[in-house]
């Protein structure tokens, strides 16, 4: 989207990273306060603008998203197939705009009441699966270890995702 002086407008969105995952863990102060075997490390950044809407449908992609291989070697199975675990992670600098100066923007991340509501609403609706999940902490300072497998990573953004999919 663009205003008539030609600038580009960005969609304020609720943004994850998602990673397939051998094993992955988060600590903070020295202490594991999350780890899973096999299965997704998602990074959760939260826009301002973001809603419950945004969080449905990330959580039904996280879920269904056929990122690990069948048989066949074919990313044909989703998290639930596998029955593979989930550790979530927020991250606002998802949301960083790098596009000016040396020094990235967060100004369209949601501040850290909202942004913290909104992870632990996503959670909460993610716990309702039969999988075994686990968390980072919000606002902490936190080491993430992984062991990639794949590489397979991607970036799913909400609102731009629902739009294009239509």
């Amino acid at each position: 989207m663009t205003t008539s002086e030609g600038e580009t407008i960005i969609e304020l969105i609720m943004r994850l990273v998602i990673q397939r995952v051998k094993e992955a863990r988060v600590e903070t102060g020295g202490k594991v306060i999350g780890e899973i075997g096999k299965g997704l490390l998602v990074f959760l950044g939260v826009g301002k603008t973001d809603s419950s809407e945004d969080i449905d449908y990330l959580v039904d992609k996280i879920l269904n998203l056929r990122i690990f291989e069948d048989p066949s070697g074919k990313m044909n199975l989703s998290l639930l197939d596998v029955k593979a675990e989930a550790l979530v992670v927020s991250q606002f600098t998802l949301l960083g705009d790098c596009r000016k100066g040396r020094r990235p923007s967060f100004d369209k991340a949601a501040d850290p009441i909202q942004g913290e509501a909104l992870y632990n609403h996503f959670v909460e609706k993610l716990q309702r699966h039969p999988l075994k999940m686990a968390t980072g902490q919000f606002k902490a300072k936190m080491d993430v270890s992984l062991v990639n497998d794949g590489p397979v990573t991607f970036v799913v953004d909400s609102k731009n995702s629902r739009e294009s999919s239509s």
